[in-house]
């Protein structure tokens, strides 16, 4: 390990887990944001596991951020004993033995070799996101491991989700608990809700403003989606501060620069979702958070996906405010008064629930369970939105009347798109590829 490494708060409960994967090669391990079981799990089990370690990320930036830290606790370089692989990007060696995917990967992987040939442990890191990827990936490696592998160690970690219910799910797995470690942090809400018709961009930077007036530290600010940030970040004029915009589209090495330590002066990060989990950005002792989280919901009117800005859940609003008190006391301002919270939900809903359901279909159908039957789902797919997604895929010509997956859909099924979009590219053909990649596109317009 590399000089001075220290102690987190998931060391205390690594012995534990170690016997709970040794006794019953599956566990659920709860732990809050900065425990450190993103990045000390996997190291643990090195010497417990015969062959590599699959690590599930929910974001490129994630997987490459945890790749990144547990190579320097090794001090290798990644692509030595840890690497990672996301889509069109892969950083492993022949020596790697802990690889950092992002969810779509595992399902490539099981669906190619479902016995994960030379495969020791799949971690599934960050759960409570419920990606739709996650909960497919977490079914299919658990028939994977009944039917074939029953030695095949499964771990499922989290922050928030309620543990219990997924602990039941994998045969009453044996439940580890770590405490976190966070320091305090005071909460401030508006004195009154927002006027009906605020622009939130001038709502956000007048309390960033506030916020960098009354507080020392980096700041940390949660806003919906690169538009938002963008505006906040032509609005800010705070002297010594360098803004510093995080999303998911954004080039790595701009990425890169926002989640590290800042050198010279104050640092004000303008992020989505992306930093309420598995990323920690050093020197952040302040959140400002604007309330808003957008979702992706399927309209089955249109039969597409939309995005949808919504006011964020109570447990997205403690993850948020939990950033601020990981490396000293901290202080969060929420864009809205006090007496509003009472009216946040509780937790956002699983993707399983409000998703465009015909990627999933494609690959219950490939996996030769197309109504998802006997899969062990910690959300089973709602009946009418996958019937109406393998009505499509039949549509499309990638299933069968009776459901299987014909030849064409055999060559839908590794393409990165959506089915449509995969249909679109397969009868059109090379031509139809900058199309596809502008519709596939967060933003066409860019």
């Amino acid at each position: 390990m590399r000089e001075g490494w220290s102690p987190l708060p998931i060391d205390a409960v690594l012995p534990a887990l170690a016997e709970a994967v040794t006794t019953a090669g599956r566990a659920v391990l709860q732990a809050p944001p900065g425990a450190g079981k993103t990045t000390r799990v996997p190291l643990a089990l090195l010497s417990q596991v015969t062959g590599r370690i699959v690590m599930l990320e929910p974001r490129r930036l994630a997987a490459r951020a945890a790749a990144e830290r547990m190579a320097e606790t090794l001090g290798e370089a990644v692509g030595g004993t840890v690497g990672y692989r996301i889509r069109g990007e892969s950083r492993t060696g022949s020596t790697t033995r802990i690889e950092v995917v992002t969810e779509g990967i595992l399902t490539r992987m099981i669906q190619s070799d479902p016995e994960l040939s030379g495969v020791g442990a799949v971690i599934f890191d960050e759960f409570h996101e419920r990606s739709l990827n996650a909960d497919l990936g977490l079914a299919l490696t658990w028939e994977a491991r009944s039917a074939l592998r029953p030695d095949l160690i499964v771990i499922v970690m989290s922050a928030t989700l309620d543990a219990a219910p997924v602990a039941r799910l994998l045969e009453d797995a044996p439940l580890v608990t770590s405490e976190g470690r966070a320091f305090p942090v005071e909460t401030r809400w508006l004195a009154a809700p927002l006027l009906a018709g605020t622009r939130l961009a001038n709502a956000t930077a007048a309390l960033v403003t506030q916020a960098a007036a009354e507080t020392e530290g980096d700041i940390l600010v949660f806003l919906p989606g690169e538009g938002e940030i963008r505006q906040v970040a032509a609005l800010l004029d705070i002297p010594g501060a360098t803004v510093r915009p995080l999303y998911g589209a954004l080039p790595f090495a701009e990425q890169r620069a926002a989640i590290a330590p800042s050198t010279q002066g104050r640092k004000i990060v303008l992020s989505t979702a992306i930093a309420e989990t598995s990323l920690t950005i050093e020197g952040v002792r302040v959140v400002v958070d604007a309330g808003r989280a957008r979702r992706a919901r399927f309209d089955p009117g249109s039969g597409m996906s939309r995005l949808v800005t919504e006011r964020v859940t109570r447990a997205e609003a403690e993850q948020r405010r939990g950033r601020a008190g990981r490396v000293a006391p901290g202080v969060c301002y929420r864009l809205w008064a006090k007496g509003e919270e009472g009216a946040l939900p509780a937790f956002p809903p699983p993707e399983m629930e409000t998703a465009d359901l015909a990627p999933l279909a494609m690959e219950l159908a490939l996996w030769g369970a197309p109504d998802g039957g006997g899969l062990a789902f910690p959300t089973p797919p709602p009946a009418p939105a996958l019937a109406e997604a393998r009505a499509l895929l039949q549509d499309l010509g990638a299933l069968d009347d009776a459901g299987r997956v014909t030849e064409h859909g055999r060559q839908l099924a590794p393409i990165p798109l959506h089915p449509r979009l995969g249909h679109m590219l397969r009868l059109a053909g090379r031509q139809a590829a900058p199309l596809a990649a502008l519709m596939a596109a967060r933003d066409p317009l860019r």
